[in-house]
């Protein structure tokens, strides 16, 4: 007979009595230790099935050093992915066209032109063109990392590209701050400026929706040739992988000027 059966069992007997009726009435205080009684017996039939049903394995109980151990080898292992990832060429171009992006002329000239004319071509005509600049400028950091040693006398002219281009950014990033009036920001001066060029274009007196695009992206071209993001991108592609650069530099672009576009419709 199980522990189970005799319990059940064993509490029957007790509410009837040896000839299968029921037992006398009892004192109060008998009664109640028998309650006790039957449910510690019951809780302990429960225990003994659980003990046979589960493999003692089961029970066992994680040490906090271990949790700890297992703690410090996730976040190792995050802190390694993003180590990783930093020294991407995808993450380098991105972070760094995207900061470069935000508040720039092209930046407001395609807000501006959503508002003028449409989402749709002003996000067309810019990406356009930012995305042929980038290639360009892909191009042109191919160039200096393909000159041979030899030629070159053993001097790493993609390196060099690489520092002149960033020295040039990091220089031209300081004479504006220095130029900067009291009153006013760079961003302003920026916006000053995508101003007067969209306003001098005839980006919105065209007829049809694919001169527009056409001539959004001949302005945001111009706008953006020899821009600090077209400067970046030159000096990336010579030190990293050349797809990995274009395409940070791409999705960055697609990311900064779907924001203007659609901060510019929506104040229109």
């Amino acid at each position: 007979m199980s522990s189970v059966e005799w319990t059940c069992s064993t509490s029957s007997s007790r509410m009837l009595g040896i000839d299968g009726e029921p037992s006398k009435a009892e004192s109060p205080g008998s009664a109640d230790n028998k309650l006790d009684s039957r449910i510690l017996l019951t809780a302990g039939a429960i225990a003994a099935a659980g003990v046979a049903a589960f493999p003692s394995g089961a029970f066992a109980v994680t040490s906090p050093d271990s949790i700890a151990g297992g703690a410090i080898s996730v976040a190792s292992t995050a802190a390694s992915l993003f180590d990783s990832l930093t020294e991407t060429g995808f993450y380098q171009a991105f972070s760094l066209v995207f900061l470069s992006e935000i508040g720039d002329k092209t930046f407001f000239i395609a807000g501006l032109l959503a508002m003028k004319t449409s989402r749709v071509v002003s996000y067309l005509g810019s990406m356009g063109a930012l995305a042929v600049m980038t290639i360009l400028s892909v191009l042109i950091g191919q160039i200096f990392h393909a000159v041979p040693a030899g030629i070159a006398q053993g001097i790493p002219l993609d390196d060099v590209a690489a520092v002149l281009a960033f020295a040039f950014f990091g220089l031209k990033t300081l004479k504006e701050a220095i130029e900067m009036d009291s009153d006013g920001s760079t961003m302003d001066e920026e916006f000053a400026e995508a101003e007067e060029t969209v306003e001098g274009s005839n980006t919105v007196k065209q007829s049809t929706a694919w001169a527009q695009i056409v001539s959004t992206f001949v302005l945001v071209f111009a706008a953006e040739f020899g821009d600090r993001s077209f400067l970046s991108t030159i000096a990336l592609s010579a030190a990293q992988n050349p797809l990995s650069v274009a395409g940070g530099a791409v999705a960055a672009h697609g990311l900064a000027t779907g924001i203007a576009v659609s901060g510019g419709s929506y104040v229109a």
